[in-house]
C-alpha cells in the first residue's frame, strides 16, 4: 500500500530544500499557487497528480519515491528495467535536465534525424561542448530521450494509478493515458515511433528498446491478472490479453499519428473502451 500524509509531504519537502530558488519559484514551475503549495506541504490540501510527477522531474526522483519511499517499491505500474532508466545526477542535475528536456522536445517536434547538437545548444543558451560534457554523441540524445520517455510514462502512471482499487477503472484509465491527446503525450508517441523505426534498423538498441516496453506491457499485465483476482475480467491468459491490448493500442497509435484519415483520438479512444469491454471485461 502507498505511503501516504507525513511522509510524503517529508520527501516533498526534502526536494524543496535541495531546489536552488525560492519556494515561490518552487510553487511556480510546478504550476502552483505559493499558497496551494503551502496548504499542500502542511496536509490541508493534498498534491495533484499532475503536481506530483513535476515534483518528481525537478527533483530528479521518481513519482514513486515521493508516494512509497523507494524507486523500488511495487506499485500499480511495473517499475522500468536498470537499463531503462535515466541516471540520477548530483549537483548537475539542473543542467542535464535542461539539455535532456530540449533535445526530447527537439526531436519529438523534428525528428532525429533533423537535429543537430548545435540545435540543442542554442536551445539551451549553451555551447555544443557542453552538450557533448553530458552527451557524448548524438545517439546518447536519442536513447535518453526514449529513458526519458519511459520514466515520464511511470510517474504519470504512479501519480495517477496509485490510489485506484478497482481494475477495471484503473486498465480505462491506463489507455486513457496512453491516447496521443495534443502535447507532452502526442509527443512522447513521436519519441517511441522515432525509437521503433532506429531499433528496426540498428541491432545495437534492441535490449534498451525491450527493457523499455517491457515496463508498459507489465503494467498492464499486472493490471489484467487484479482483475482476474477481483473476478471482474474474464479468465483468459493474462499474457494473451496483454498482448492484444497492447498491440491495438500502438497500431492505432500509429495510424492517429500518421494521420490516417478517420483514425482521431477520439475514435482510438471508443474502439480501445469497446475491447476492453467486450474482451476483458466480465459481463
Amino acid at each position: 500500500m502507498p505511503e501516504t500524509g507525513d511522509a510524503m509531504r517529508q520527501r516533498v519537502r526534502a526536494v524543496l530544500r535541495e531546489y536552488p530558488d525560492s519556494q515561490r519559484a518552487f510553487a511556480e514551475e510546478i504550476g502552483l499557487d505559493p499558497t496551494k503549495l503551502s496548504k499542500s506541504l502542511t496536509g490541508i490540501r493534498r498534491f495533484t497528480a499532475t503536481e506530483l510527477t513535476r515534483i518528481a522531474r525537478i527533483g530528479n526522483v521518481t513519482v514513486n519515491w515521493l508516494i512509497n519511499g523507494s524507486d523500488e517499491a511495487d506499485t500499480v505500474s511495473a517499475v522500468p528495467q536498470r537499463t531503462a532508466r535515466r541516471p540520477i545526477r548530483g549537483g548537475d542535475s539542473g543542467r542535464y535536465r535542461q539539455i535532456l528536456d530540449a533535445a526530447w522536445r527537439l526531436i519529438a517536434q523534428r525528428g532525429y534525424h533533423a537535429v543537430r547538437v548545435s540545435d540543442v545548444a542554442e536551445a539551451c543558451g549553451t555551447s555544443t561542448g557542453t552538450i557533448h560534457y553530458y552527451f557524448p554523441g548524438r545517439d546518447d540524445l536519442l536513447t535518453e530521450a526514449l529513458r526519458s520517455s519511459v520514466q515520464q510514462a511511470f510517474d504519470r502512471q504512479v501519480a495517477e494509478l496509485h490510489s485506484i482499487e478497482d481494475a477495471r477503472e484503473r486498465l480505462l484509465r491506463l489507455v486513457e493515458l496512453q491516447l496521443p491527446t495534443p502535447g507532452a503525450l502526442r509527443l512522447e508517441w513521436s519519441i517511441w515511433l522515432q525509437v521503433w523505426n532506429e531499433t528496426a534498423l540498428r541491432s545495437e538498441l534492441r535490449v534498451l528498446h525491450a527493457d523499455s516496453y517491457t515496463r508498459w506491457h507489465d503494467t498492464i499485465e499486472r493490471t489484467i491478472v487484479e482483475g482476474q483476482q477481483q473476478g471482474v475480467f474474464i479468465d483468459t491468459d493474462p499474457e494473451e490479453l496483454t498482448m492484444a491490448l497492447t498491440a491495438l493500442i500502438d497500431g492505432l497509435g500509429i495510424q492517429v499519428l500518421t494521420g490516417r484519415p478517420g483514425r482521431t483520438v477520439e475514435r482510438m479512444r471508443r474502439t480501445l473502451y469497446n475491447f476492453v469491454q467486450r474482451e476483458i471485461f466480465r459481463n
